[in-house]
């Protein structure tokens, strides 16, 4: 039996050691700053001076928060618009403040300000409020913020804005890293920016597209929520079509995708080499014909068609109508639960790709050139992971993408207690990936997933080994319960 080998924080850096991991609580400097919705805004701006702060909370005779002025509404309802500063505040708020709980980590609030454009959170404990968090607050080192990114993404008007946004992501992406950012909370971060990236591309590029309801489908790594700094595209669309008229709609909808994907490409996001792309015709298509091609995946189930399917079967909706992958989804769940013999098949698939692991010495190296003696950190990294998460929640049912959620919902639906181990390694594995990415930039050398272990300290080749491992324990966990 192997001996274990506990994953270690130093010198790689973990989710244990992630800032982002942090309770609000904890980050709380001081109480709120607040006034009533019936102040006049000097006494308002009055109180932010005296306590030097950047906004105040508003908040009703129960001390509940019912809106939130900051300097950026000083700037765009009061000083451009009426110069009026005896007028009451709650003319000029921005009402319902987003809140969180102060068990909420910082993370969930990065991802807030991500999502919602906002530059602070309001932080509640025992359903009163304990304070306000802003995103200085959560990202002392970083020079652009999340906020920032986010409300830069949805006012683009072009290309150039666009690529200036995605040139800032990337930024983020370092300075986080240099934070100690953890890769669950790294990559889920990149790729809900990035989602506002594609959204806002979307916009733009399907402006002019009317009468057909349609969905951009995200595939892949952007499908689980798990982009790095090297990424390529994998999209598709889905669109309803009235009986005849397939053919007809589609062919606007190749041309606004083309646009799309080629917007993407000059952000920094490849065109993929597979054309797994919204462009290409064989991922552009109704709903009767994503699932036909899925029902002829399932019948077959080679292993050839199989490895190729495979990120189709992560997709999500990013833009559009997203009723139109949630009928996709049940859909396709009601084929694949209880189908023993595909479920088989992909088992066999997945189980033809073995963590690197030698039997004498520590890794199987492989590559050539100047790759040699080195291993691929995605396809017997990290993908192993992928591919036994995906089985586990294609068989329970489950509609999760990711591979960090997939693995937790399965050890409660399948009663595996060391899901936890598989999940610790694979963000390790995930960890090693981001920062040989980033590595690679600072030395202007190509992107890769290839790493040579012997550059590793001996404590990263031992953690390293047992992420292994874990994948390693987990193939054989899935291999003992689809021996049907």
């Amino acid at each position: 039996m192997d001996e274990l080998i506990p994953l270690v924080s130093e010198p790689v850096s973990t989710e244990a050691a992630d800032p982002l991991a942090t309770p609000l609580s904890a980050l709380l400097r001081h109480g709120p700053v607040t006034c009533s919705p019936a102040s006049p805004v000097r006494e308002a701006l009055a109180r932010m001076r005296q306590e030097n702060v950047g906004s105040i909370l508003l908040t009703d005779t129960e001390g509940a928060p019912v809106g939130m002025f900051t300097l950026k509404d000083l700037r765009d309802r009061v000083a451009l618009v009426t110069c009026d500063v005896e007028q009451a505040i709650q003319g000029v708020m921005t009402p319902a403040p987003f809140s969180l709980p102060d068990t909420a980590t910082a993370f969930e609030a990065a991802l807030a300000m991500a999502r919602h454009s906002i530059h602070h959170v309001v932080v509640m404990h025992a359903g009163r409020v304990a304070g306000v968090i802003s995103e200085k607050d959560l990202f002392a080192l970083q020079q652009v913020g999340v906020s920032g990114i986010a409300t830069a993404l949805c006012q683009a008007p072009d290309l150039a804005g666009l690529q200036a946004a995605a040139s800032d992501i990337r930024r983020l992406t370092r300075n986080l890293m240099a934070q100690g950012v953890g890769a669950e909370a790294l990559t889920r971060l990149i790729s809900q920016l990035n989602d506002g990236l594609t959204e806002r591309i979307l916009n733009l590029t399907f402006a002019d597209l009317k009468g057909v309801t349609w969905c951009w489908l995200a595939l892949g790594s952007e499908g689980r929520f798990e982009q790095t700094l090297f990424t390529d595209q994998d999209n598709g669309l889905i669109f309803v079509a009235p009986e005849g008229e397939t053919a007809v709609l589609r062919e606007p909808l190749l041309a606004a995708a083309r646009r799309a994907n080629e917007w993407l490409d000059a952000c920094g996001f490849p065109l993929c080499r597979g054309e797994i792309m919204a462009s290409n015709p064989k991922w552009c298509l109704s709903l009767e014909e994503w699932q036909h091609t899925f029902a002829d995946w399932i019948f077959r189930g080679d292993a050839p068609v199989l490895l190729n399917a495979n990120i189709f079967f992560d997709f999500r909706p990013l833009a559009g109508d997203p009723s139109l992958a949630a009928g996709l989804r049940a859909w396709l769940g009601d084929r694949i639960k209880g189908n023993r013999q595909f479920l088989k098949l992909m088992v066999r698939n997945a189980l033809g790709n073995r963590p690197p692991l030698g039997l004498v010495r520590a890794f199987a190296v492989d590559g050539e050139g100047a790759d040699a003696g080195s291993i691929d950190l995605k396809l017997h990294g990290t993908t192993p992971f992928v591919d036994a998460a995906r089985i586990f929640a294609l068989a329970a049912g489950q509609e999760e993408t990711g591979t960090v959620p997939r693995l937790r919902t399965t050890g409660i639906a399948w009663k595996i207690e060391e899901t936890e181990a598989w999940v610790a390694g694979f963000l390790f594995i995930q960890q090693m990936r981001l920062r040989l990415h980033q590595s690679q930039i600072e030395g202007q050398l190509p992107l890769s997933n290839r790493l040579v272990p012997e550059t590793l300290s001996g404590v990263e080749r031992q953690a390293l080994k047992e992420a292994f491992r874990q994948a390693k324990k987990m193939q054989g966990r899935l291999d003992r319960l689809f021996q049907f």
